[in-house]
């Protein structure tokens, strides 16, 4: 069935901009898709349309809404409550806050300019009960249903990440997880874990790149009792926790490459030897791995040892990144909202997303995926105004901004550096590099490889090669 293309026939458009050239643009626009049009430069003949014709949708430049224009406005809505009312902003959403109570409770919502024509006929006319050009938030894939307790998603690519997930999770082999941080892998792994046959067992999580290197061992074998200084009492590691369930390495790109030999072993074998000990612990352990790094690569550079990539990867799943799922921000930014406000103690109705405010999430790049995305939803709906029936895209932007400016921390400034003279030997070079990399990042290894476009175990690797 093909969908009836949207159009505002039988519907009244006051349109009023003090932008003669932009008006006669909107005007030419609306009439195009069949609307009624009025149109007006002043507040003054605005009120003469209203007093004397029946106006379904009121579209208002910002620099004309006065408080005579509002007043206008209000009264005219107390009539006809039905009525839209939709400010018309600059680039910067932000120019419209803050914007009063009395505003607020009147505004349907805060469009861009220029205005996208057919995105208004189309938010517009659904608003009236003309065809959407888009899904509702209420669609339910019958995937979506079927993993609704761990994942919310509607999209293409996400149905497809997760075609085969009741199969993964039915079988016991090691699955490789891939995708940007952020982007959900260790909830993957949990869903695998709860629709297992092992969703009695533990499910036990580690950080490869979080725990010191020299660490690590420990962390995952265990060890005997003065095995090494401070090793006062012996201690089970990881894998013996996991006993008779899973064990999901996270990061397993940054496992130093002596540790990857002893993995190898442990998954041939199915038993461990702690640090210190010589006794043989038998262990029934599913590994779920994950990774945001390329490990093909990482094993072509000599970062990851082939035999393993090739154990670990038996079973693959590779999750999109958000800006690649735009039909799942929605869904995901209105359970997140929801979800925060609810902790608050927040009583309903929650306030909804304007259309507009739906598709500025969805042009956003979210480089920080789905994390990012609950993170900023937190903060709106901390500091949302209690009296707020509706989230504009004002109260979006200052805290996309705030994400922005701290992904920026973490990029060389021009200003900062190290002078290295022409004659400097390489390594000399290479040496000077990094250590300019950690005074900047205050000696945090992750930010420092991050900010010289190498991995952490490259940057470990030639540490120790300084030392």
């Amino acid at each position: 069935m093909i969908n009836k293309k949207p159009d505002l026939s039988g519907l009244a458009v006051l349109v009023i901009e003090n932008d003669a050239s932009s008006l006669n643009r909107i005007e030419a626009g609306l009439k195009n898709f069949s609307a009624n049009v009025y149109s007006t430069l002043t507040v003054e003949k605005a009120a003469d349309i209203l007093s004397q014709e029946h106006i379904h949708v009121i579209l208002v430049s910002l620099p004309l809404a006065d408080e005579k224009c509002l007043d206008i406005i209000k009264n005219y809505k107390s009539k006809h409550p039905d009525t839209l009312f939709y400010l018309l902003a600059e680039k910067n959403y932000c120019l419209v806050e803050p914007v009063e109570e009395s505003v607020r409770q009147i505004l349907d919502d805060c469009l861009q300019k220029p205005l996208d024509i057919e995105r208004f006929v189309s938010i517009t006319g659904a608003s009236f009960g003309r065809p959407p050009t888009s899904k509702s938030l209420s669609v339910i894939e019958p995937l979506s249903a079927r993993t609704k307790p761990y994942f919310i998603f509607r999209s293409y690519p996400m149905r497809m990440a997760l075609s085969h997930l009741p199969q993964i999770a039915a079988s016991d082999r090691t699955v490789l997880i891939s995708g940007e941080t952020g982007t959900g892998k260790e909830l993957v792994a949990r869903a695998i874990h709860m629709l297992s046959s092992r969703a009695i067992g533990p499910f036990v999580p580690i950080n490869c790149g979080a725990i010191p290197e020299s660490l690590i061992e420990s962390e995952l074998f265990g060890h005997e009792k003065g095995a090494f200084t401070g090793a006062f009492k012996s201690r089970k590691g990881k894998f013996e926790a996991a006993h008779n369930g899973i064990l999901f390495l996270d990061e397993i790109g940054d496992m130093p490459l002596i540790l990857q030999i002893r993995l190898l072993r442990v998954l041939e074998d199915g038993e461990v030897y702690r640090v210190g000990g010589d006794k043989r612990i038998p262990v029934n352990v599913r590994v779920i791995t994950a990774t945001h790094m390329d490990l093909e690569n990482a094993v072509r550079n000599g970062l990851f040892r082939e035999d393993l990539y090739y154990r670990l990867n038996v079973l693959r799943m590779h999750l999109p990144p958000l800006r690649e799922r735009i039909d799942d921000i929605p869904i995901l930014a209105l359970h997140f909202l929801e979800r925060a406000f609810d902790e608050m103690g927040r009583a309903k109705p929650y306030p909804a997303f304007s259309p507009e405010t739906i598709y500025l999430l969805q042009q956003y790049p979210w480089k920080g995926n789905v994390r990012e995305l609950r993170n900023v939803m937190t903060r709106v709906a901390t500091l949302l105004p209690f009296d707020t029936k509706h989230v504009f895209p004002m109260h979006i932007m200052p805290h996309l901004g705030e994400t922005e400016k701290r992904g920026s921390i973490e990029v060389l400034q021009p200003s900062s550096g190290v002078f290295i003279p022409g004659s400097t030997h390489l390594n000399k070079a290479e040496e000077m590099l990094i250590q300019e990399a950690l005074k900047q990042t205050g000696g945090n290894r992750t930010k420092a490889a991050k900010l010289l476009g190498i991995s952490l175990r490259t940057l470990r690797r030639k540490l120790n090669k300084i030392k």
